[in-house]
């Protein structure tokens, strides 16, 4: 028995067949292109039912297309089964082209599976007739028909690999002619298979045929359609909402590239490109403009002992004070850390004092000085500043930037929370600032650095009352380096708290020594960096240090200065307390050159307060300031039981002065300059050795 084929539903599962295949090369697309790993399972087991039900339909009305001379029904349950392994055989297909590498093996194995697939689906649809007798193959064909489905799946599968991704050219035109070819493979597949199938004569079909095929198969035709339309143009929509979601993406890549996370501020990138921008716009227009180098004072002890969280809401509030004030035409940009730049254009050189970068270097220091609150703390912080004009100091963004950071470090030099113009000259302090850097780690451990001793002595009778430990470093090339110099250099590199330590340790090394000799006990001052006192476990480590040189605390007094002690009120109280708890003493060294405030002398209850040495020279000049401050100070320290040292005591009219306003101690070369260790062990020697022949008290050998 023989049958025919209705041409009008053939072209039909031809049409199908390629809606089927371009449906597949989208979804491989689409899926290959979906970053979002929840997403992906749901996207794929829905493109595979899509693409499922477009081959079955294919294979299902080619059948319809096939008339045999008898009534034709197909079984529901045995052709479910056959549209299950279509929707099987698609998800294989779907997962292998959408991600991965595609190898020969993969690509073997996979086009297998899905073409023994596509072939157990077609004969399983066969099988749904229900014929009696059953349907009878030639063997051959069935075998042919079977590894054209594997060769097509293999083929589907390469195409669908290659041009899964947006970026092929004309991509587009590429998966319609891929679509076109895989349709006939399909296509081809299936009717070779039918070709194999004999129907023995006077064969009956026990499915029954209650429904007209040609109506089915339009019914199929016209549901496949909408299936895979409708998949389409989700597919297109998923596009059009990727492609958004791409520019929207690429837009925040490139401001995340060009800009500064934290403060949003431009970056160095962009910076470099402002700054080459304005040297070709000033270079046409004859006109300079400024670089002014912004580094923040103090923001690294807040950072490290208050955090790094309460580090970057401070430095997002200096962003935002640097923000205002600027005209349009200036930017501001965050090279990394504490450190800013802004670009002032149309200034004049000649008059730096009154340029228009001045007056913003002016606007800054007065904005970051104001007070800040960040988590319920009171905070503030200064900037050094340092200025570079273009093209008086360099002709690029380099050159600029490397003069106005040398500048910026002459401010810091220069006592910090001010400014200055870039000077040749400052090149070779700012060589100097890097090879100290490089150098000090070693000088650590080369015993480059060592520690001398100032004396202290009473007003009133000139007896030694202590001594102030100083560290000193000899450079093998450099010579003697002075610690305002190395000191800075120390605290921005982080290494101030391991020199701290050892300055402790050589401290409490000498004392040993002295009592080991039976030289009198004196007190030893210890100078603490503010990053030093801001450390965490600061009272820790003290104890650990001096504990482990068998020292008593009494022995040791450490000195703050003012504007470290009122970075954190709060924990500066607790720290002092800590201290003295344990039987340390606490002094505020350079009083009057920060906050000057006498109130906070009562919260925090130094042992002793040290005047400035700036105050001196006014002393001898009969100056009022000077005086007027230490008579203050000399008052209210004796009310509250605080001893007043000055400083830097170098005539004998300043101490003359200071025994006219009842100072307590002094400090400074008129009585002694800082001497090396041994020369101090000498020092004490004869110190004691005339108290025993006179029974004195414990003065200077030279009083």
């Amino acid at each position: 028995m023989t049958g025919v084929y209705n041409p009008l539903l053939v072209c039909l599962s031809l049409v199908v067949a390629f809606l089927a295949s371009y449906t597949a090369m989208e979804l491989s697309g689409s899926l290959n292109a979906l970053t979002s790993a929840k997403r992906r399972p749901l996207w794929l087991v829905g493109g595979a039912v899509s693409m499922g039900v477009g081959i079955w339909s294919m294979h299902f009305i080619g059948m319809l297309a096939f008339s045999l001379p008898i009534a034709v029904g197909y079984d529901f349950s045995i052709t479910m089964a056959s549209l299950f392994l279509a929707i099987s055989v698609s998800l294989i297909a779907l997962a292998t082209a959408s991600r991965g590498a595609l190898s020969r093996r993969r690509l073997c194995v996979a086009g297998t599976v899905m073409g023994a697939g596509v072939a157990a689906m077609h004969f399983t649809g066969m099988q749904a007739m229900q014929m009696s007798p059953g349907i009878e193959y030639t063997i051959w064909r069935v075998v042919l028909s079977v590894g054209v489905a594997i060769g097509a799946s293999m083929a589907a599968l390469w195409l669908a690999f290659t041009l899964r991704t947006p970026h092929v050219e004309h991509v587009v035109v590429k998966r319609l002619g891929a679509a076109f070819i895989m349709a006939f493979a399909i296509a081809g597949m299936h009717y070779f298979g039918m070709s194999a199938a004999n129907f023995a004569a006077g064969s009956l079909c026990l499915a029954g045929g209650k429904l007209d095929a040609n109506w089915l198969a339009l019914v199929v035709t016209a549901t496949s359609f909408t299936v895979l339309v409708g998949t389409l143009a989700l597919l297109g929509f998923h596009t059009s909402s990727l492609s958004i979601s791409l520019r929207r993406a690429n837009r925040q890549l490139q401001h995340l590239g060009t800009h500064d996370a934290l403060t949003n501020l431009p970056n160095r990138q962009q910076l470099s490109s402002r700054i080459e921008r304005a040297v070709a716009e000033c270079a046409r227009r004859q006109s300079p403009f400024a670089v002014l180098f912004i580094d923040l004072d103090g923001f690294k002890s807040i950072n490290d002992s208050l955090g790094h969280g309460v580090g970057d809401d401070l430095l997002q509030v200096c962003a935002e004070r640097l923000r205002e004030g600027l005209r349009h035409t200036d930017m501001v940009a965050r090279l990394g850390g504490d450190e800013f730049v802004i670009v002032v254009e149309n200034v004049a050189e000649n008059m730096a004092d009154a340029s228009p970068a001045a007056a913003v270097a002016n606007g800054v220091l007065r904005r970051l000085g104001e007070e800040i609150v960040v988590n319920g703390l009171s905070l503030r912080v200064s900037a050094s500043i340092g200025i570079a004009f273009y093209p008086r100091d360099g002709g690029d963004a380099d050159e600029l930037l490397h003069s106005a950071d040398a500048a910026m470090y002459a401010a810091k030099q220069g006592g910090r929370n001010t400014f200055r113009v870039f000077e040749p000259k400052m090149n070779h302090t700012a060589l100097k600032s890097l090879i100290l850097q490089r150098d000090l780690q070693r000088a650590l451990s080369a015993g480059e650095l060592s520690v001398s001793f100032q004396p202290k002595f009473s007003v009133a009778s000139k007896s030694m009352t202590g001594v102030e430990a100083l560290i000193r470093w000899h450079h093998p090339e450099l010579g003697e380096v002075a610690p305002l110099e190395f000191i800075p250099i120390a605290e921005r590199s982080g290494l101030i708290v391991e020199i701290g330590d050892w300055v402790l340790r050589e401290v409490c090394r000498n004392i040993a020594l002295w009592d080991a000799q039976g030289l009198p006990a004196i007190s030893v001052a210890v100078n603490l960096s503010p990053i030093q006192f801001n450390v965490p476990d600061l009272v820790g480590r003290v104890d650990a240090l001096v504990g482990a040189a068998g020292v008593d605390p009494c022995r040791l007094m450490f000195e703050i200065t003012e504007t470290a002690a009122m970075q954190n009120i709060e924990k500066t109280s607790s720290t002092i307390e800590a201290l003295q708890s344990r039987g340390y003493t606490v002094a505020i060294d350079d009083f009057g050159t920060g906050y000057s405030s006498l109130g906070y002398l009562q919260r925090f209850r130094f042992d002793q307060i040290k005047i400035d040495g700036s105050f001196m020279r006014d002393l001898d000049e009969d100056g009022q300031r000077g005086s007027a401050l230490l008579s203050a100070v000399v008052t209210l320290a004796r009310a509250l039981q605080i001893e007043v040292v000055a400083e830097c005591v170098e005539t004998e009219s300043q101490f003359r002065r200071l025994r006219e306003l009842a100072c307590d101690q002094m400090q400074g070369f008129l009585l002694s300059r800082p001497l090396p260790a041994a020369d101090f062990l000498a020092f004490l020697r004869v110190a004691a050795d005339r108290v025993v022949a006179t029974g004195s008290a414990f003065t200077t050998p030279a009083g």
